[in-house]
C-alpha cells in the first residue's frame, strides 16, 4: 500500500495544543498520530485500526480462542505476531469485558491490514517535531526488536507479510494549535540499515529524524533483513569493545 499522499494531505493540517499544555514528547505526538489514523481509516475503511483495536476485533471474532497460543496463533505470521501481541498474562485475561487500551510502546501507531484481516500487515509509525527547537532524532524503534522481527522473516520467509513506514510531521505552534508545515512518509525498507543510527545507550534505539531517512536502498526485503542484521551485529560489537577498553583499567584489580 502506498501512504506518500499524506505528505500533501498533512500539509497545514492542525491539532489543537494539548489541555496539559506539554508541547514536548508523546504528548504533543499523540494529537498528530489520532490525525493520521483518522485520514488512513477514511482512506482504508474497515482496514485501518489501532494496534490495540485490531487485537481487541480479531480475538471478538473468535470466541473460542482463550488460551495465550491459541489467540496469538490467529496471526499467521509469525513475525506479526512477535510485533504486535501483548505478555502471556495480557492476553488470557482478555474478554469483552476486559479489552486491550493502548500502550505508549504499542509498535504500531495505525495497523493497515489486508482483505483477509491477517494476509498483510501494514505498521505505520508517526513521529512528530516542533520546528522551533533544534532537537534530538526521535526514538524509532528497538534495535533489537528489529532484528528479532528481521529473523523470523528470514526463517519463515514472510517478506511480502510484514511492511514498517513511518510519518514525520513538524509543526509550529499557532495561537492554540499545532500545525503541520512539514510531512514526510518513509519506508524503513527501502533506507540503507547501515545508515540506521543505534543508540546503544538509549534502550538500543534506532534514532533519526524521519525527514533523514534515504530512501535509496535497491534491494529486497530479504535483502534488507540480512544486511540489518549485519548491521546491528557489528555496531553492537564495536559498542562492546568501546565500553571494554573504557573499563579496562579495572583488570589489574581482578
Amino acid at each position: 500500500m502506498d501512504f506518500n499522499f499524506l505528505e500533501t494531505q498533512l500539509l497545514n493540517d492542525y491539532v489543537p495544543v494539548p489541555l496539559s499544555g506539554t508541547l514536548s514528547g508523546h504528548a504533543a505526538g499523540e494529537p498528530f498520530d489520532k490525525h493520521v489514523y483518522e485520514k488512513l481509516k477514511n482512506k482504508f475503511p474497515n482496514k485501518a485500526y489501532r494496534q490495540f483495536e485490531y487485537l481487541n476485533k480479531l480475538f471478538e471474532k473468535n470466541p473460542k480462542c482463550k488460551s495465550y497460543d491459541n489467540r496469538a496463533n490467529l496471526i499467521e505470521s509469525e513475525t506479526i505476531k512477535f510485533l504486535l501481541m501483548r505478555g502471556r498474562s495480557a492476553t488470557e485475561n482478555w474478554s469483552k469485558n476486559d479489552k486491550f487500551e493502548e500502550k505508549q510502546n504499542d509498535t504500531a501507531d495505525v495497523l493497515v491490514v489486508g482483505e483477509s484481516f491477517k494476509e498483510e500487515f501494514n505498521i505505520i509509525d508517526v513521529k512528530t517535531e516542533n520546528l522551533s527547537k533544534k532537537a534530538q532524532a526521535p526514538n524509532i524503534i528497538s534495535a533489537e526488536k528489529l532484528a528479532k522481527a528481521c529473523s523470523l522473516m528470514i526463517e519463515y520467509k514472510e517478506f511480502n507479510k510484514v511492511n514498517i513506514d513511518y510519518v514525520g510531521i513538524g509543526w509550529e505552534q499557532i495561537e492554540e494549535n499545532l500545525v503541520c508545515k512539514e510531512a514526510f512518509v518513509r519506508n524503513l525498507f527501502k533506507t540503507p540499515p547501515n545508515s540506521l543510527y543505534i543508540n546503544w545507550t538509549a534502550a538500543q534505539q534506532i534514532q533519526l529524524h524521519v525527514k533523514d531517512f534515504s530512501q535509496n536502498f535497491k534491494g529486497t526485503k530479504e535483502e534488507w533483513c540480512k544486511k540489518f542484521i549485519e548491521h546491528c551485529y557489528g555496531s553492537l560489537q564495536d559498542n562492546v569493545a568501546k565500553k571494554l577498553k573504557k573499563f579496562e583499567y579495572l583488570k589489574k584489580y581482578l
